[in-house]
């Protein structure tokens, strides 16, 4: 199958919209993390869920109410940067590949991939601030009393993980779409040194 510059494209421009798509689903809903507490009532026990900034119901156990306030703030800051520079990296994708320019593909593709560093830098962030409430709850409660209750990363995780593969998928198909615009200028010229071989 034959790989053109106009599918390395368009395949690039989808994966940066459902990028861009998946990372604003995963800031604005608020399933990062579950917690299930199973403490008073083993029949139905209180469950609740939390975002980027807190838990969203009423918990007794208040497990993301405990302040690490300078995480919390880079957490707030690295995933909605990265979520604009997606649209501006969408952009600079789109002009570059109508001006089929290799050094502003060059630039898009490593763009795209500055965004992905971003994202997954800010979704680590998360994942070792969840780390250290929990610990720091299980401090404050004791081994026997955090037993009964169960915690786990929700859907909005899943999909800031998904939109991280994206947008890297997205940066090397931009760099793959500078193979393809080389790809008929070498072509063009193995068969013109061709012919002169012939001549001679």
């Amino acid at each position: 199958m034959k790989i053109t510059f106009g599918s390395v494209v368009i395949g690039g421009g989808l994966t940066g919209v459902l990028s861009f798509i998946s990372l604003a689903l995963a800031i604005g809903t608020e399933y990062w993390y579950i917690i299930e507490d199973t403490r008073t009532n083993h029949t139905d026990p209180a469950r609740t869920n939390s975002g980027l900034w807190g838990v969203t119901d009423g918990m007794t156990l208040n497990f993301h109410s405990q302040v690490f306030t300078h995480e919390d703030l880079v957490i707030a800051i690295l995933l909605p940067l990265s979520l604009v520079m997606l649209v501006f990296g969408g952009i600079c994708g789109l002009v570059s590949s109508l001006a089929r320019s290799r050094a502003l593909l060059i630039g898009s593709a490593s763009y795209f991939l500055l965004c992905s560093l971003l994202t997954l830098s800010g979704v680590s962030l998360y994942i070792r601030y969840s780390q250290k409430a929990l610990e720091e709850t299980e401090r404050r409660m004791g081994r026997e009393q955090m037993a009964l209750v169960h915690t786990s990363f929700g859907w909005s995780m899943g999909m800031a993980w998904i939109s991280f593969l994206l947008e890297v998928i997205t940066g090397l198909l931009l760099l793959l779409a500078i193979w393809t615009t080389k790809l008929p200028f070498a072509i063009c010229k193995k068969i013109s040194e061709m012919d002169i071989k012939t001549v001679k």
